[in-house]
């Protein structure tokens, strides 16, 4: 058995067997406006694997496996690291045919100043800002070979008891989006904006729906991300949840098709 999948098999086996109240975002890229509470760890995994824009060529399908861990700093306040492993399948006749190695690495600092309160008007928000360190070799596309700053703004409401409400927008001030070929390449200013929806099916099962775009300052779709995504989480135990998703892509800088499976862990 390859190493990653021995590391892959191991990590699940320690989640299932220590006990701790699972948070689920994945698998949207929307962000939440909570945060992980003060003193407690939060982990996710999530592997996305697409189907890539006729844009991409040589470059024909992208895996990536995203390792996240979130900490709760202070009340109301979370820092967070997230890496991937890419693997970049490219057409018949490329050399090297396939690529794999770990992606940038992305440090961030999420603040929650205002909780939603029941019989209050006034949504939770939630501020966030990201620095991604360029780790991945760019010249094997892996990663960007730029250091990305962003600031992401975060709005959620509860639409009925069990449906939620979010809208994220936010700016690239350095860098750019890309995740190995996925994303926008263009260096500079590029704005963010998603939306979901997602309600509350059963007390285990949470299902939605979102859509999440990119465009730079110079407004050139052609160039953007435009995409959306149906998915959900399953409460496997009180702490830990299964998470899934199908997307669906246009413009050069998003994934044709993509299929989402992860999970997500408190500890």
């Amino acid at each position: 058995m390859p190493t990653f999948f021995r590391l892959i098999l191991a990590l699940a086996v320690l989640l299932w067997i220590v006990p701790s109240i699972a948070r689920a975002q994945q698998p949207f890229v929307t962000d939440d406006a909570d945060v992980t509470p003060k003193g407690k760890l939060h982990f996710e995994f999530s592997n996305q694997y697409d189907l890539l824009q006729r844009s991409s060529f040589p470059a024909l399908r992208q895996n990536a496996a995203e390792f996240e861990f979130d900490y709760g700093l202070f009340e109301n306040v979370e820092i967070g690291i997230a890496a991937p492993i890419i693997t970049i399948f490219n057409a018949r006749g490329t050399n090297p045919h396939t690529v794999t190695g770990i992606g940038d690495t992305n440090l961030s600092l999420k603040y929650n100043f205002l909780r939603e309160r029941e019989g209050s008007r006034w949504p939770a928000l939630t501020v966030s800002v990201g620095v991604e360190v360029p780790t991945g070799d760019a010249d094997r596309q892996l990663g960007s070979g730029l250091a990305d700053v962003a600031l992401n703004g975060i709005m959620q409401k509860s639409l009925t008891e069990k449906t939620k409400l979010r809208l994220n927008g936010g700016v690239v001030f350095a860098g750019n989006t890309t995740t190995g070929v996925v994303g926008i390449k263009t260096r500079g200013t590029v704005f963010t904006g998603g939306a979901s929806v997602v309600r509350e099916f059963t007390p285990k099962l949470n299902l939605g729906a979102e859509v999440f775009g990119a465009v730079t300052s110079e407004l050139d779709l052609s160039l953007g991300q435009l995409q959306f995504q149906a998915g959900g989480n399953y409460a496997v135990r009180e702490n830990l949840s299964f998470d899934f998703g199908v997307i669906g892509g246009r413009f050069a800088a998003s994934p044709r098709v993509g299929l989402q499976l992860g999970f997500s862990y408190d500890f």
